[in-house]
This record gives structure tokens, sequence and C-alpha cells, in this order.
């Protein structure tokens, strides 16, 4: 869930072995201390304490306790009388605090009496408390070297990637003139990665050169033929011993020279574009909705559909005339190609147009894929291969255009192209 840049992982690696390196030791320094204190005290206590059980006076035990001990026993004198607090400590070594003060005690029994033997352990618990703090000291002073090592670390392995980094992302000279990246680096892991860049950025090139080389080829072999054949069609029109069938397909033919030609000419300067060398000519909305009605309006009449055309007051503004009939032709034929009844209704508005039919409609399972290439409404359709409603989709984005599916009740669809934003008043 948090994504951090490998310096920080590195840090974070270094200071968390550190806390288990470290932490396994403190802990384990807290304990042997623990130990050892209750081993070492438990041995000299309970030795005190037979000591003083094979004196035979009283006199003797008065004596013998040094400065820092005291002894009671039950069933003895006052002075030797057994604390409530220790009357019930079990047989054995304990820690015990009276009256602010710290003690290790020693209990024993003998012949039902107990004998206690307190040592006051305060300068002991000075000592052992100064240690502890030692070991805290040096377990926080741990951490934060492990987290300096490891950003220092961090920076000296890590140069190269960001080196690697900076330039890969301030590669914005032309792909033709950038100097390969693998020299610069050792063979290492880094090494393998520009040299990965480099191979890559060499199939981009050679992918740009074929693309470039093809819209070249294409600009000037297809538009000769396609030529051509427009004149032989107008010619072809103009001769009088054609019946009627021939003219009818001879206009087929002219149409779809048209067609061809406008396609080829807007994938032309899609190309262009997307290279920055666009030199394409424009023309208003409706100059363009009326000459594409009059393409599509036999077509759609002769299939038995209405095409409606609601135009409005020209505003003036001017679009890049191939892409404009591009989207707006391909938006007609696809509502002429899927419907089998009805009507087909182009209404253009001030900010674009809206392009609505009565056929089958987008399925929900498509409405989302719809604009991807080979994604088709209805599979078994026609012989298209589902690119138009891409180039379509290629074209908005790249004009900075919004187009918008929606359904029509009971069935049909309407698609909404936005060519420029409405003014807010």
């Amino acid at each position: 869930m948090f994504r951090s840049g490998l310096a920080q992982r590195i840090v974070v690696a270094f200071v968390l072995l550190t806390l288990v390196v470290a932490g396994s030791f403190a802990v384990g320094i807290v304990v042997t201390i623990h130990v050892v204190e209750e081993r070492l005290l438990s041995d000299d206590l309970g030795g005190d304490l037979e000591a003083l059980l094979k004196m035979d006076t009283i006199d003797e035990w008065r004596n013998k306790p040094q400065s820092n001990q005291l002894f009671y026993f039950t069933d003895g004198p006052a002075e030797f009388a057994l604390p409530k607090d220790l009357a019930n400590l079990s047989e054995g070594f304990h820690e015990i605090h009276l009256e602010d003060a710290s003690y290790h005690a020693m209990v024993g029994v003998v012949e039902g009496r107990r004998y206690v033997l307190l040592q006051d352990q305060t300068d002991f618990e000075r000592r052992e408390q100064f240690v502890y703090a030692i070991v805290m000291v040096g377990f926080v002073i741990s951490l934060i070297s492990a987290g300096l090592l490891g950003w220092l670390l961090a920076r000296r392995v890590l140069a190269p990637v960001i080196q690697l980094a900076h330039q890969v992302r301030h590669r914005d000279q032309q792909l033709t003139l950038a100097p390969p990246l693998a020299p610069d680096y050792a063979p290492d892991e880094v090494g393998q990665l520009a040299a990965a860049f480099d191979e890559t950025l060499m199939q981009l090139r050679e992918a740009l050169k074929r693309e470039r080389l093809f819209t070249s080829d294409v600009s000037h072999e297809l538009r000769t033929p396609l030529m051509v054949l427009a004149s032989s069609c107008e010619l072809l029109q103009e001769n009088p011993t054609l019946d009627t069938r021939s003219q009818r397909q001879v206009q087929r033919m002219g149409r779809a020279t048209r067609d061809m030609r406008d396609l080829v000419e807007t994938f032309l300067q899609l190309a262009r574009a997307e290279s920055g060398q666009i030199s394409a000519p424009v023309a208003t909305l409706t100059s363009v909705a009326d000459e594409l009605v009059a393409h599509w309006r036999e077509p759609i009449e002769t299939k038995g559909l209405v095409l409606e055309y609601i135009s409005c007051e020209d505003s003036g503004r001017c679009y890049n005339a191939p892409f404009l009939r591009a989207v707006l032709g391909n938006l007609l034929r696809n509502a002429w190609h899927y419907s089998e009844g009805g009507c087909i209704r182009l209404t253009l508005t001030e900010w674009g147009f809206t392009v609505e039919d009565n056929g089958a409609g987008i399925p929900d399972a498509l409405r989302e894929t719809l604009f991807e290439p080979f994604v088709r409404g209805e599979p078994n359709r026609g012989d298209g291969l589902g690119l138009g409603l891409s180039l379509v989709k290629r074209i908005c984005k790249h004009e900075h255009w919004d187009i918008q599916l929606w359904s029509v009740e009971p069935h049909g669809c309407r698609f909404e192209v936005t060519l420029c934003s409405p003014r807010v008043n």
C-alpha cells in the first residue's frame, strides 16, 4: 500500500535489521544481568543465612549481620521479630520493597521456624539502572547509526539508478540524436537495464522510421491511382451509352473512391499531426455537415430510412476539415449500417453535433470497449473490422474534442460530439 522509493526501502531494511539484532542483544544483556544477579546474590545470601543459623547465641546474631543486612525470625525477641510483610514469603530468594527501599531476601525454614535475611540493594539497583540506561542508549544509537548508514549506502548504491532515471526522463530531444546509455555504466544490473533501454529505443526508432516511410509512400503512391479512379468514374458518368444500372454502379464506384481518398487523407493527416508536421485545410461544421448529408442521403433513403438534418446558424468556427469529415462520416456510416428502420437524425449545435439512430443499439457489455480497435457492436453484421469508432476516438482525443455515447429508448443510440467548450456567462 505504501510505495516508497528504493532509498527509503534500504534505510528501512537497515533499521529493521538493526532493530532485531540490537534488540536481541539488549534483551539478552538485561536477562543475563537478571539471571546472574539472582544466582550470585542467592548463593551469597544463602551462605550468610546458613552461617547465622549455625551460631549458638542471640548475641552472636546481633554482631554478625553486616551493616547493610537485617535478620529476622519468628518466635524471637522483639528486635528480631518478623514483620508482617515478610511473614508470607516462601522459602528461597526474593526481591522485595520495604519503606521505599529495595532488598534482596533469603528465607529459610528450620523446624517450623522462619528465618529471613535481608540485604539492602539500593546501590546495586542504582548500578543496575545505570547499566540498563547504557544498554538503551546503545540501542538507540545503533538504530540512528543504521538509519544514517543505510541512507549513505542507498545514495551510493542508487546513484547509477538515479542517473539512469534522470537520463531517461530528459530524453526529449529527437530520438535519432539520442546517444546510447549503456557505455556510461558498468556491466552490472544497472548496465543491463541501460542496455535494454537502448535496445527498446532502437526498436522505437525503427518503428518510427517505418511509419514515416509508410506515410511518405502512401502520400505519393496511393493518391495517384485514386485520382485516376475518380477521373475515370467521372468520364464514365458522362458516357451516354451506359444504361441506368451501369450508371448506378459507376456512381457507387465514385463514392467508394471518394471514401477511400478521404480515409487515406485522414490517416495521413493523423500521422503527420502526431509527428508535428500537420498542415490541413479547415472548414466550418455546417459546410462539412451539408456535404456529408448530400453524400449519405441517397444511401440512407435507398435503404428505407429517413434522414433528418437539423442545422443551426453557422458560428463561423473552423476545424480540421479531414478530421471533422472523418468523425461525422463514420458516425453517419455506422448509423446507416446498423439501422434497419426508423430514422437517422443529425443535429448541429453551437458547440458540436449529435448523430442519433433507431438501430439495434449498443450492448451494455460493449459500451466500455466500443471505441477500442476491432470491437464491433454486432459481429455478425457486415464485413467491417471495427476500426471506425476507434479512429473517431483517436481523432477526438488528438483534437481535444469530447465524444459521448447514450442509449435511446426503446432502442438505438446517440453519439454526442462537443467540438468546443460552451462559454460560461
